[in-house]
């Protein structure tokens, strides 16, 4: 479906260039890419990168061509390039926003048409095609343009749908939930030095340790209580750890983690929503 489209980028930050690189890494027909940025020698450096794609410094141009449009510019900017590109979207234009805590209807009535609008929200595991993504549809999207943004995000990972009033929560729980788990890696690395490891190799299997119970929870499809309890022998180590864990409160710190950053997402959302 995708190589029938021409997608503008418009900013190619690291999300962006994850996704670009996604797309023009699989098997099927590719879609035309239009990518703009402000830094000439950024968009130079992409285009080596990538040769087969376009690379403009003129949003106007690019969105004039364009059947999609991706927006993954900085959110302090974004109000000066909804009055840069408004004029000249055409209707029916798809628009994909990669911006945290934007509605969907803030960026249709800064357009001014009736546009469909998908917002979603990935994260960094993307820039190694492990990324989780949410998607939800603003009033005008049809099942037909979430399936084209849920093809453009599987090129980077998973892809969930969900509805807008939920993107609070997915911004506190996947969208944040990496520098979490940054700080899980660190923290098991310390602790694998404290009892004599070199970093070097407390580093690497603590984080190939993550990784591989992450991916044990996806293929399997278990309950991590229920893998969690196939490797805690009856008086063993694990479940001595568990049970200090348990005493320190990680299921409380993690859970109440997720809802800062859900209620901090919550607050960025009510103030764009304060200006439509």
């Amino acid at each position: 479906m995708l190589h029938k489209h021409k997608i503008a980028f418009i900013g190619t930050g690291n999300m962006a260039r994850a996704i670009i690189g996604g797309l023009l890494r699989g098997d099927a027909k590719k879609p035309h890419i239009i990518a703009t940025r402000r830094n000439r020698s950024a968009l130079e450096s992409l285009q080596y990168q990538y040769p087969e794609i376009e690379i403009t410094t003129d949003n106007k141009k690019a969105v004039e061509q364009a059947t999609v449009v991706v927006l993954g510019v900085k959110p302090q900017i974004i109000d000066e390039i909804f009055e840069e590109i408004a004029p000249i979207i055409k209707d029916g234009t798809l628009v994909i926003s990669i911006l945290a805590g934007i509605p969907t209807s803030y960026i249709a009535q800064k357009l001014g048409k009736d546009l469909p609008v998908i917002r979603t929200m990935p994260n960094t595991p993307a820039l190694v095609d492990e990324g989780a993504t949410a998607v939800c549809g603003g009033t005008f999207a049809t099942a037909q343009h979430i399936e084209i943004a849920k093809e453009i995000f599987l090129a980077v990972g998973l892809v969930e749908e969900v509805k807008e009033n939920m993107m609070d929560a997915v911004t506190g729980l996947s969208g944040s939930g990496p520098a979490y788990i940054y700080m899980v890696i660190e923290a098991l690395t310390d602790g694998g030095v404290k009892q004599g490891l070199p970093r070097p190799q407390a580093l690497k299997l603590a984080a190939q340790t993550v990784y591989g119970a992450a991916k044990l929870v996806i293929e399997t499809g278990k309950h991590p209580a229920i893998l969690r309890d196939e490797v805690t022998t009856p008086g063993g180590t694990a479940i001595a750890a568990v049970a200090d864990l348990e005493a320190h409160g990680l299921r409380t710190m993690l859970i109440n983690a997720v809802k800062t950053a859900t209620e901090r997402s919550a607050e960025l959302r009510k103030l764009r929503e304060e200006k439509i």
